[in-house]
């Protein structure tokens, strides 16, 4: 879709835009953007504040299944009618959803919504957005690239790492028509009960987690794909999941500047385009009991005003609980705006928030002028991608670029880097194929994540069968009853060696008697902690403990090259691991790994 087409869609709007023909990478100047806005109707400026779910792998024509449930929870059928009847200016894409079932097939969605947008009078691009961590969160699978999670990437410690893996996941999230990725996690992971961050954060040492938030956001702009530092003010120290509570975090505001606010002063100074709100009460910061994403003196006073950020900030879901306590959902959009919230994302229900939006300023509790403000930040983005310019993407450039060689290369380059060895007594690792040929693969099978071959014993299995032993998969679960111990000892007769692998394991899990018992058999044990490393602490029996931080194919594969001796480990510790009987004690500092 060229810009000439896409300025037809609006009559009018030549005049208004000031970018060349020529000059791909040039941005509308905020008179002609300004003067797009006051064109467009109070209904579309609401709309063009939202970014919303819908279901289908087609704009136009999704499944039965799609349409009914786009029309209980959307009241629309399609894509293209939701734009027609709210004119949202973006949409995120799920797995969930069946907005992501093969490349071709989102660049073709990607390309509808972008036409149903261009289609209506004073047509905008669209923002379409999803959350591509890589790691444990990814809405687009195989065959993309997979590449390591943000704690794997602080394990490697390579700034180049992190503005490759921002590069390639920006390219091919730009070839299927994706203009917005909610990445990287700009946390800082310093509570190991976290439930809802932990290896999504680079790590613990706030210095080096903003190193590696800057470098992946570099890599996502030289991509042209908008990244989104999140959570702000920071998720990194809680034991609440915001998605079903409403955590609160005790830092003092020293404490604030000392940690959290780091990684985000260094994404601003990067450039970044968009900054997430987190759902959580922050009382140093802020002591009305409202979440940061409702919060006035956080995000207009801090971020905007102390921090000097005047790019995109949007709300993390509206659907998730810890903004949903308070306050009932025409409220939160209100109060969010009001708060200096620009994007609304994914309310439980577009009719209820939009309306509520709508009405606000028709009663006065907001001003048009406070929409134009978020609606110009908003189109200054859109500008910076470069989507007045070109919105349509073509199915060579997906065939050329999503899952090439040279990616899924460099993701198996990144990946050895990362993997940490943590334990090795006697020289138990490396395996020799030839001393030690016969392996049992037992452990934890979490779901994988979305796109990854899995289950992971499955995986390892096959991995160590690659590299010339005979490996045996028995998978045991994340709480093994004592028959499949039994059976996992009875197993492990037969077997040279075994790798276990674990799965967040804590005091009292039966994952730490399925490694004792193996332990007992004389055979060594190599845990190997799939998500995270704390797990090190909770089984003293194992003579040789490994992170790969995550479960998906490029980090078991890497951990199994590692385990084999192919590669040599690398990964350093990007969290302390605290003492299971003393957990004021650390174990292992940051930085500790062990080599061959």
């Amino acid at each position: 879709m060229s810009r000439r087409t896409v300025l037809a869609a609006g009559a009018g709007l030549t005049a208004a835009l000031t970018v060349p023909a020529t000059a791909r990478a040039a941005t509308p100047d905020d008179r002609g953007l300004k003067a797009l806005i006051s064109g467009m109707s109070l209904e579309e400026k609401v709309g063009q504040l939202f970014v919303m779910r819908v279901y289908g792998a087609s704009a136009t024509a999704p499944d039965q299944a799609d349409i009914d449930a786009n029309l209980s929870e959307l009241g629309v059928r399609t894509a293209a009618e939701l734009i027609a009847k709210y004119r949202v200016g973006g949409i995120i894409y799920f797995t969930w959803a069946h907005n992501t079932q093969n490349p071709r097939q989102i660049a073709d969605l990607s390309n509808g919504i972008q036409q149903a947008s261009l289609d209506q009078p004073r047509g905008l691009p669209m923002l379409i957005a999803t959350d591509q961590e890589h790691g444990a969160v990814c809405r687009v699978g195989k065959p993309a690239t997979l590449l390591p999670g943000a704690m794997a990437i602080g394990a490697g410690g390579s700034v180049t790492a992190a503005r490759t893996v921002g590069r390639i996941s920006g390219a091919e999230l730009r070839a299927l028509g994706i203009n917005q990725d909610y990445s990287p996690d700009a946390d800082v992971n310093v509570n190991p009960a976290n439930p809802v961050i932990g290896v999504r954060s680079f790590g613990a040492d706030p210095a080096a987690v903003a190193e590696l938030v800057a470098a992946e956001v570099k890599g996502y702009q030289s991509s042209r794909v908008a990244a989104t530092a999140k959570h702000f003010p920071g998720h990194g120290d809680t034991a609440v999941d915001s998605h079903y509570g409403f955590p609160v975090i005790t830092h003092s505001r020293e404490l604030w500047e000392r940690l959290d606010a780091v990684p985000f002063r260094s994404a601003i100074a990067a450039g970044i385009d968009s900054i997430m709100t987190a759902h959580i009460q922050f009382p140093a910061l802020d002591d009305s009991g409202d979440p940061a994403t409702l919060s006035a003196p956080i995000l207009t006073g801090i971020l905007r005003g102390e921090l000097g950020y005047d790019g995109v900030v949007i709300t993390d879901s509206l659907g998730m609980e810890g903004v949903r306590t308070k306050y009932g959902d025409d409220r939160v959009p209100v109060l969010a705006l009001k708060a200096g919230v620009d994007q609304l994302l994914n309310p439980p229900s577009i009719d209820t928030a939009w309306h509520a939006v709508l009405k606000a300023v028709q009663d006065g509790e907001l001003t048009e002028a406070r929409l134009d403000e978020s609606i110009l930040r908003i189109l200054r983005m859109k500008a910076r991608l470069g989507l007045f310019d070109r919105t349509h993407v073509s199915r060579a450039a997906v065939d050329h670029l999503v899952g090439s060689p040279a990616h899924l290369a460099a993701a198996d380059r990144i990946a050895e880097r990362t993997t940490t060895l943590l334990v090795n007594e006697d020289g138990t690792l490396p395996l020799d194929r030839r001393s030690r040929p016969r392996l049992l693969v037992v452990g934890a099978d979490p779901a994988s994540p979305s796109g990854t071959t899995g289950p992971p014993t499955g995986v390892l299995a096959a991995a160590f069968t690659e590299l010339g032993f005979t490996a045996t998969a028995l998978p045991t679960g994340t709480s093994p009853s004592a028959a499949v111990i039994d059976q996992a000892v009875a197993a492990a007769g037969d077997a040279d060696a075994v790798v276990v692998a674990t799965y967040n394991v804590t005091a009292g899990s039966s994952q730490t008697t399925l490694v004792s018992r193996l332990s007992a058999t004389g055979k060594p044990v190599v845990a190997l902690a799939v998500r995270n490393p704390y797990d090190v602490a909770q089984l003293p029996s194992a003579r040789a403990c490994l992170a790969s931080y995550c479960w998906t194919d490029v980090e078991l594969r890497a951990a199994a090259r590692v385990i084999a001796g192919r590669v040599k480990p690398r990964g350093k510790l990007p969290v302390p691991v605290q003492r299971a009987d003393d957990p004021t004690q650390v174990l292992y500092p940051i930085g500790h790994g062990l080599t061959y």
